[in-house]
Formats: structure tokens, sequence, C-alpha cells
């Protein structure tokens, strides 16, 4: 996915969002029938062989197929929001999602969102891209400026991540001292033969049993991540393919019209000029509040935070991503613990895969570890 760019559109920049970044972790076990056995390889090497498959260098290797995501994170019953898409953060924190992709180079590839009533579709030819909602019979296109990602919080899969890909770039990229790693050469996603890199958190305070990562057991081409929490038998979450074809799609995949009758929009994801200043002023004043206690799964983040501006946020902007992502907060928050300490007084809430802790004095604690884990790094100063 062009290093997974353009498949985070609609993610709402509000502390619900952050939470439900933060909840993606968790540890997901693929069926195995036992059957095929692949030749052995050790987990030094599969980790090289992914790195290659997905690399800018070599590319992932021509493909389309249908991807499954299934998420139970554990959260109190959510409000029903009008007006979101089946794409947008909140719509991905729980159920059975399909996504449909098609994957012709870093400047090809296609993906749709079908769903009862209508059909999103992301379609990138060159320099040429379009996003296709049919529920408002609405055709954008798009221009794409490059921009700078930003390191997540917590090394785990998150909810807007649509492909296996994405979700294993995300955990690779931070196998370090702080995970054990282990092989299992007897899986099968998608009817192929598979190799499962299976990661598991060092620190006892993270809420992660397990991420379990399939390769294809040819290209090595992610085809699944699954995760569970500790103590849970059964998925947290996971993505990965039903089907998949390694063949180069048909060119008729990767071209759109807009239908006669829809309504045709402009947009730029991605600005330069005085607005990416602007942009980038901004993401480096909110880093600089950003503090991070503690290392690799155990990760907390600390963030400055008022519950009042958030409900003044619900009530300004109703409807809309942020306003809906501020009223699941608000609908979460009536699960919380009131809890105290040497560091003050706040509410906690749990979940299965993370814990958060909205402070009195103003500060909101993110992470996916233990309550413990958390009110110890509310008292670090």
């Amino acid at each position: 996915m062009r290093r997974g760019t353009f498949v985070r559109w609609g993610v709402p920049i509000a502390a619900a969002a952050v939470i439900g970044g933060a909840i993606g972790a968790g540890p997901v076990i693929a069926a195995v029938s036992g059957d095929p056995v692949l030749p052995e390889r050790s987990a030094e090497q599969l980790l090289a062989d992914a790195a290659a498959a997905t690399s800018k260098s070599q590319g992932i290797a021509p493909m389309s197929g249908t991807v499954q995501q299934t998420a139970s994170l554990g959260l109190p019953a959510l409000p029903q929001t009008g007006g979101g898409s089946a794409t947008s953060p909140l719509s991905l924190l729980s159920g059975s999602h399909e996504v449909k992709v098609w994957y012709g180079g870093d400047e090809k590839f296609r993906v749709a969102m079908p769903t009862q009533l209508n059909e999103t579709n992301l379609v990138v030819n060159g320099d040429q891209a379009w996003y296709w909602d049919s529920a408002t019979n609405t055709a954008t296109k798009l221009t794409i400026k490059a921009g700078d990602g930003q390191k997540p919080v917590t090394p785990t899969p998150q909810p807007t991540d649509l492909t296996p890909q994405q979700a294993a770039q995300r955990v690779l990229s931070e196998v370090d001292e702080h995970t054990t790693v282990r092989v299992i050469n007897t899986a099968e996603v998608a009817g192929r033969p598979a190799y499962q890199l299976v990661l598991a958190p060092k620190a006892e305070g993270s809420l992660v049993q397990e991420v379990r990562i399939a390769l294809d057991g040819e290209t090595y081409v992610p085809l699944q991540v699954q995760l569970f929490a500790k103590g849970s038998a059964e998925p947290a979450y996971q993505v990965g393919f039903t089907q998949v074809t390694f063949t180069q799609p048909a060119a008729e995949n990767f071209t759109f019209t807009p239908p006669p009758g829809a309504k045709v929009e402009e947009a730029t994801l991605g600005e330069d000029g005085e607005k990416a200043e602007e942009r980038a002023e901004h993401a480096a004043g909110v880093a600089d509040k950003v503090k991070v206690v503690g290392e690799g799964w155990a990760r907390v983040a600390v963030v400055p935070f008022k519950l009042s501006d958030l409900q003044a946020q619900a009530q300004s902007q109703d409807g809309s991503d942020e306003g809906n992502a501020a009223a699941m907060f608000d609908t979460v928050l009536k699960s919380a613990t009131p809890v105290s300490g040497t560091w003050g007084s706040g509410k906690l809430i749990k979940t299965k895969l993370v814990t958060a802790l909205l402070t009195d004095d103003g500060r909101l604690l993110v992470g996916a570890v233990t309550p413990e884990e958390i009110t110890k790094a509310a008292g670090v100063k």
C-alpha cells in the first residue's frame, strides 16, 4: 500500500481515536490444520524475508484478494452516530469488515470496502487518484502530496490498518530487545501454506499476549495479522486475506470514471507551502506536549487533555468524525472507575487490550498495559 500513505483517510484527531489506536493491540491465533509443513526457517530469516517482501526497493508482489478485518476490543456499547463512513476509524472498532484490494505496484492500487447498501473505493493509478463514495454519490479527485509519518505510541496493529501488510509493517518495525520471536511453519491462510511469526512482549505489564503474522510460504508477503489479549481464548483483532491471487490484476481495475449524475469534487491529501509549514508547526507543538513513559510494549502515552474541551468539541462538530469520536469517548467514560494515588485522582478505563487514565489535573494516559502500569506512569514527572 505505498507505505500505507493513502489508506488512512478520515482519521479523526480526537482523544477517542488515540484510545482506539492503542486498543488495536493484542494477539490472535489462526486456525491451523497441521498441514502443510513448510521448510524450516529461523525467525531471523523470516524477519528479513518479510522486510524484503514489503520494501521500497523490491516492492510487494502484484496481487489481488479479499481481506476480512474483525475486532472485539472489549469496549462498552458505542453510540449509533449518523453520517459515519464505513471506513471511519470508529466503524472499525467493532464487528467485521470486508475489504477488496488490487495491487499492481506502488503507483497502481485499489481498495474497495463494500457494505450492505453502498461501497467506497480508493483508486490510484500513477498520478491519477479517485475516492468514490456511493452513499453520497460523490467522486473526489485527489491530489496526493508527501507527508511525514508519525511513529505510533504503541508497537501494535491498529483498527485503521485495513490490510495485513499495513498491520505487519507497523509491528515488524518495532521488533527489538523488548520482543521475543518464534516461528510456526504449519499454518494455512486463504488456502496458501504460510509461516507464522509469533511476537510476544517481554514486559509483564503489557496486556498483549502475542501477535501472530502469517507470511506466505512462497512470496513472504504478510497474509494475516492476528492478536490476542492476555487470558483471552478468542481473537481481539485480526486482519487477513480470505482469498488471494499473486498475479498482475487487470488494467481496468485501476481505471475510474465518475458515473453519470455523480457529484465531482477535488481534494488534496497533504499540503505544501504555507499550509504545510503551519501543519508542521502545529504537529511539532503537539509532539512537544506528548510524553512517553516506559519502553517497548509497555509504553504509555501522556498527553494534556481536558474533558470539557472534548465535550465542547462534540457539541460543535456533531455528526462529524471528530464529533462522533468525542461522543464515543463520552460513552466510554461512563464505564470509568474513580481511582486515586500519590499522583492525584482521576478516572480509569480498562478493556482487554488498553488502559486509559484521565487525571483530574488535565492529563490522559493511554497504553496497552495493566492499570498498575498506568498509575505508575501517572506518578512519573
